[in-house]
């Protein structure tokens, strides 16, 4: 897998956000609000050989793909570029396509050109980019594609609310040139607008990261009652639900991209719905930009406003942006006509994990078909309670319980990539994963912070298959706190006597070991003072009591009083827990539910096939239609998220709150959609009968618990805005 441009690439983009930087600065944006245009940029972006890129090498143009298209325009986006740019591209790329003669006065920017993406013959008035100030626009006319040469009198510029280059163009009396017709023109330039819809998303995203910059560079210099206002969650926590947004947006173009380049089934839906993102987000980036500025944030005099009207006006320049959505919807689950898609060229990008993870994946399914009787399939739970000690030692006979583990110390060291595809292999079979994620990262604190002891009478037998472990933070009244620790843990001879209780304990009633962080200072603020031990689940003082939940799962609420334990059981320092349950922490935040997402998307829509509504199938109404596909975009951006952690671990690269973005984001959007997909798909979504019902209605249930465990969404939200925009800490 690789997410990362090529320095060809890098080259290009850096030498465009240059040029932007200089002959797109917000003096410059403002002064062209006049007029609509900067003719000064145009000639600076062809001088670079901007309006080349998409021109084929064989035709005078540099044939660059879409993909590096969209990396300009994501420089364009951020610097508000004036003037209709990926029209222009795109033009010049349907002219070199026809042959026309204007090309070259295009591509060294003397003249402007745009696109209408109406039929003139029914449209002859349509508002453009580029209407302020286009000399050239390509149309179609009934079965011919035109271009029109615009004067003065068929523009109808009037203000506007960005005061950009957005117009009303009357093409009905233009002078017109036809450069083709049929059936192929016609494709040609049905292809072009599926490719400005990928622009125009790039350019979105692009223009809402900045808009975000600013208000968190703003919301860490202004200060009210005393500190900075960037450490109220009431800001922070909106742009860091923002942040995961636009990311994993910009993200979604690239997978598009990828997909058309390798004939992916969907892709034509996830254009719109890549279009549909990055306009809706855009504007609540902005919006809510605007409101942490405050007054200042609504004065012309702060630059932020311009974010927030260029944000509508290129979001809404062709209509509504909820008809993108209406088209995913359709061309998901309706009767639309198959779209034609560009030819976007190389694409560097790439999502295959490689022949290990390939290997790897079969060899688990392999198991799992051979293991798995019918009456161990009846066992299989989603929860600790699908856990098996036979199967458990099994798959560690095969080496397939903790395959990351190192080679040197018996593992395989499997790639991060393998592990990720044998994962998701084990969950196709629906056995439950709980306790092995759960040993492998108390394998690899002991194996960090442990002694002797510890790795002796409880690293080997995890390993081994022999034992498994759970996790003991949480308390009763303490909530994601787990620093707000009361369990006591003091000096008893040669060894620690353990006193108090902890609160969901899942599998606690399964497991050999709980990992428990206990206060061994009281007179320390709260962050210090705390130790990290392995305390023996059957030791003398242990209760464990049962607490079921709505979810289907039981967890427990675990009891210890007076248990002793060998300090040789401890893990780090005395009084250094808190580095300890640091790491254990960041092992633990870096998972997502896209596969989640995907299923509850798949049976909501098999359900919406069954249910009548008004005489035909659910799944043939417009609403079913558009909300199914708002859980496929929440989808992938998940999965998008979820690469983007997994390719940042793999690499070692510092990509800020990777894994806390990736868990936060799709766990809030499966428990949004899974409540609305059971409205949507009620009242059969409220049965537990086998099937496409039984996945909606625990989809809904599980969901709550996903926002939950690993630190809820709101303490990942105060790491995101700390960590992925710079905000200042917004917790004690």
């Amino acid at each position: 897998m690789n997410l990362e441009i090529n320095d060809d690439q890098r080259l290009m983009r850096d030498s465009f956000a240059r040029l932007l930087d200089d002959l797109s600065s917000m003096e410059r944006v403002r002064a062209a609000q006049a007029s609509g245009c900067d003719r000064q940029l145009w000639s600076g972006l062809a001088e670079l050989g901007a309006f080349a890129m998409r021109v084929p090498a064989d035709s005078g143009g540099l044939g660059l793909g879409t993909f590096d298209a969209a990396l300009l325009m994501g420089e364009a986006g951020r610097t508000l570029a004036t003037g209709p740019l990926a029209e222009t591209l795109l033009a010049a790329r349907l002219l070199a396509a026809f042959t026309s003669d204007a090309l070259d006065s295009v591509v060294d920017g003397s003249r402007i050109a745009t696109i209408a993406f109406h039929d003139i013959a029914e449209q002859p008035v349509q508002w453009l980019a580029g209407g302020t100030c286009a000399d050239l626009v390509l149309a179609r006319d009934g079965d011919a594609i035109v271009l029109a040469a615009l004067t003065p009198a068929d523009r109808r510029i009037e203000p506007t609310l960005a005061s950009d280059d957005i117009a009303p163009v009357d093409l009905g009396n233009a002078a017109r040139t036809v450069l083709a017709q049929g059936p192929q023109a016609l494709a040609a330039f049905a292809a072009a607008h599926e490719e400005w819809k990928l622009l125009k998303a790039a350019a979105l995203t692009g223009l809402a990261r900045e808009a975000l910059r600013l208000a968190a560079a703003y919301a860490c210099e202004r200060h009210a009652f005393g500190v900075p206002i960037g450490s109220f969650q009431g800001l922070s926590h909106p742009m860091a639900d923002l942040i995961c947004e636009v990311e994993g947006g910009k993200y979604l173009v690239w997978k598009v991209i990828h997909e058309i380049a390798n004939g992916a089934k969907d892709a034509a839906a996830h254009i719109s719905l890549s279009l549909w993102w990055a306009a809706t987000t855009a504007t609540r980036a902005c919006i809510q930009s605007t409101r942490t500025f405050g007054g200042y944030g609504v004065s012309t005099e702060y630059d932020i406003h311009l974010y927030n009207l260029r944000a509508k006006s290129w979001s809404a320049v062709a209509g509504d942006p909820g008809f993108w959505l209406e088209e995913a919807g359709k061309r998901l689950y309706g009767n639309a006509p198959a779209a034609t898609l560009p030819d976007v060229g190389d694409v560097v990008i790439d999502f295959d994990f490689g022949d290990e993870a390939r290997a790897l994946a079969k060899e688990v399914d392999d198991f799992f078909t051979r293991t798995l009787t019918p009456e161990l399939k009846a066992h299989a739970h989603h929860s600790w309670e699908g856990h098996d000690p036979v199967v458990h030692k099994k798959l560690a006979e095969a080496d397939l319980l903790f395959p990351a583990w190192p080679k040197e110390r018996g593992g395989r060291g499997a790639h991060p990539y393998a592990l990720y595809a044998a994962h998701q292999a084990w969950q196709r079979h629906e056995w439950t994963t709980h306790p092995i994620g759960t040993n492998l990262m108390i394998a690899a604190i002991i194996d960090r912070f442990g002694g002797e002891q510890v790795r002796e009478e409880v690293l080997k037998p995890i390993l081994a298959g022999d034992i498994i472990c759970s996790l003991g933070y949480s308390e009763p009244g303490s909530g994601s706190d787990v620093f707000a620790v009361k369990t006591r843990a003091t000096r008893d001879g040669d060894g620690w006597r353990i006193d108090g209780t902890k609160m969901f304990t899942s599998g606690a009633n399964l497991a050999s070991y709980v990992l428990m962080l206990c206060r061994t200072n009281p007179d320390l603020p709260k962050h210090k003072g705390l130790t990290m031990f392995m305390v023996p689940l059957k030791a003398p003082g242990v209760a464990i009591q049962p607490v079921h939940t709505f979810m289907d799962e039981r967890t427990n609420i675990t009891f210890y009083d007076g248990v002793r334990i060998p300090d040789g059981y401890r893990l780090g320092e005395v009084d250094g827990g808190l580095r300890t349950m640091s790491a254990a922490l960041e092992l633990e935040q870096s998972s997502g539910f896209s596969r989640q997402l995907k299923g509850l998307s798949a049976a909501a829509a098999e359900l919406c096939r069954e249910i009548m509504r008004d005489g035909r199938p659910l799944i043939e109404h417009p609403t079913a239609q558009i909300r199914l596909a708002r859980t496929v975009a929440d989808e992938l951006v998940s999965e998008m998220l979820t690469m983007r952690a997994l390719w940042g671990s793999a690499n070692k690269l510092n990509l800020p709150a990777a894994g806390p973005m990736s868990k936060m984001f799709s766990s809030e959007r499966l428990l949004r959609d899974a409540s609305d997909l059971m409205d949507l798909t009620a009242p059969l979504s409220l049965s537990h009968r086998e099937g496409p019902a039984e996945v909606v209605s625990m989809a809904y249930r599980f969901a709550h618990g996903a926002t939950i465990w690993a630190g809820t969404s709101e303490v990942h939200r105060s790491l995101i805005a700390e960590r992925a925009l710079g905000l200042p800490r917004s917790r004690n």
